[in-house]
Parts: C-alpha cells; sequence; structure tokens
C-alpha cells in the first residue's frame, strides 16, 4: 500500500503554500522532506492528518485510527506523568487493560523513559518530550506516521534515540513521513523530497538526488558570479549550471546542502520576475 498526496495544491489567500506537490509514501519506509522556512514542510504534512485542506490534488491516507502524529509542538500534556499520557493517548484509540500496560511497558523500554514513567512531563527534558511525543504517535501502531521535525532542538543522544525509534516504525511495516532540519537525516531515509516555496525541487533516494545533479561546483575565496555563490564554513561554493567554470578552479564534490542550494537559486533563476 502506498500513501500520500498527489498533485496537491493549497493556498491561504494569496500564498500558494502547496503547488502540485506529489509525495509518496510506501509503508515500510522513511521519507523525508527538508526545505527552508516557508517551504511548505509543515502545510504538506497538515494535509496528510487533515488539518489542512487541499484546494486541488487528492491525499491517499488510511482512516484517522490508523494515522499516528507528532507536531512540531512537544505533541504530550505537561500537567499528566509519562505514564498517564501514554495511557490517555491509549484511552482514546480503544487500548485498555493488558493490552494496555503491555504496549506502554514495551514503549517507556524503547524510549529509554522507564525510569521516568512517574514523572510529570513538565518535568522532562526537550528530548526525552520529543521521545514521549512520539511513543504516544505510536501507541495505537498506526498504519502512516506523520512527524513534524521530531528531532530539532534536542540533545544529540535523544536525537540518536529519536532516529532508532523512527527506523524501527518502518521495520515494522509502518509508512512514516518526517521533516527535518537535518540532512545527515534525511541523507538516511528512504526516499528524500526537498521543497522550496511549495514546489518540489528534487526528490529520490539520497543516490538518486546526487546522481541526477547535473553542473559543476567550485570552491572560491571571490566568485566570479555572485548571484551563484554561497558561504560554506570558511570557504564559498559557486554553482556553474550551464556553464565551465574557469581554468585552475578547485572543482568540489557537492553534499546534499549544496545541491539544495544551487537547485534553489536555479529556481528563482527560472521564475519570471514581476
Amino acid at each position: 500500500m502506498i500513501f500520500g498526496v498527489t498533485s496537491a495544491t493549497v493556498r491561504f489567500g494569496d500564498t500558494v503554500a502547496l503547488d502540485d506537490v506529489t509525495v509518496e509514501i510506501p509503508v515500510g519506509t522513511v521519507v523525508a522532506v527538508v526545505g527552508g522556512d516557508g517551504a511548505g514542510k509543515s502545510t504538506l504534512l497538515r494535509a496528510l492528518v487533515g488539518e489542512v485542506l487541499l484546494d486541488a490534488g487528492t491525499a491517499q491516507v488510511p482512516p484517522k485510527p490508523s494515522l499516528g502524529y507528532l507536531p512540531a509542538s512537544s505533541g504530550c500534556w505537561a500537567a499528566l506523568t509519562v505514564r498517564q499520557n501514554i495511557d490517555f493517548v491509549g484511552g482514546i484509540y480503544g487500548l485498555k487493560g493488558k493490552a494496555l500496560a503491555a504496549r506502554q511497558t514495551e514503549l517507556l523500554e524503547r524510549a529509554k523513559l522507564t525510569s521516568a514513567a512517574d514523572r510529570l512531563a513538565s518535568q522532562l527534558s526537550g528530548g526525552m518530550r520529543r521521545k514521549l511525543g512520539f511513543s504516544m504517535a505510536i501507541v495505537h501502531k498506526p498504519a502512516l506516521l506523520v512527524l513534524d521535525e521530531p528531532s530539532t532542538g534536542v540533545d544529540p543522544v535523544s536525537r540518536i534515540d529519536l532516529w532508532r525509534l523512527v527506523s524501527e516504525a518502518a521495520a515494522t511495516g509502518t509508512a512514516v513521513i518526517m521533516s527535518t532540519t537535518y540532512l545527515d537525516e534525511a541523507e538516511r531515509a528512504t526516499h528524500l523530497v526537498v521543497l522550496d516555496a511549495g514546489r518540489v525541487l528534487v526528490q529520490g533516494s539520497y543516490d538518486e538526488v546526487r546522481a541526477g545533479f547535473t553542473g559543476a561546483m567550485t570552491r572560491v575565496d571571490w566568485p566570479a558570479r555572485p548571484e551563484w555563490s554561497w558561504r560554506r564554513g570558511r570557504d564559498r561554493r559557486e554553482y556553474w549550471a550551464d556553464a565551465d567554470p574557469p581554468p585552475g578552479a578547485t572543482i568540489v564534490q557537492p553534499d546534499l546542502e549544496d545541491i539544495i542550494i544551487a537547485l534553489s537559486l536555479l529556481r528563482r533563476a527560472a521564475v519570471p520576475r514581476s
């Protein structure tokens, strides 16, 4: 089974948040969505869980009881304990008694939250709150799991734990789509979707995205064309989409960040100015 959206368009007044976006999320895979602020990442995820209605296109999603969603917020109630948060959400989905207790124990162990089970969510670290929110989103074993930047702002250890939890969910047959600000996470996903101003810049596996990238990338001190350059650490990159680099230029192999920036510049150059 494949979930996702086809030719999805969402408008907020005069702003087009999604523009003819098609994304497939097969079961057992992790789809990572990346892009800058205003790219349309959260709009896409909210459209999948029914919080945003499409102006055009279609969404292929399971029934609500088979959806799991972790919003950009922590996804838990601060005044409840870890155990009470999981119990409450599990009850909403019809889990009770021994089945709920067994599922709660399993999730607490997998998220490394057993020792904090009776602690208020307000007393947890940011990373622990996100792991609790994730556990609540999958308590009912959803067919489609939607995660809005689950690891943003958490400590490195919790970030590793979260990625492990995401991978385990996919391994059990759940279709997972997540937005992320971390490109190393996007590289590990089964499928990568890069959004820019509501449109898909490129999508595919990381290897496919790299293989499909054309043009040359150089490392420069002073760019010949500033509008096609950007800073990377102490250096600058310059993209040559349809021209040869100057003789003697230092050619570099672009990473995913370079590719995304270069494609964004290329798209902006192709958009007519009003």
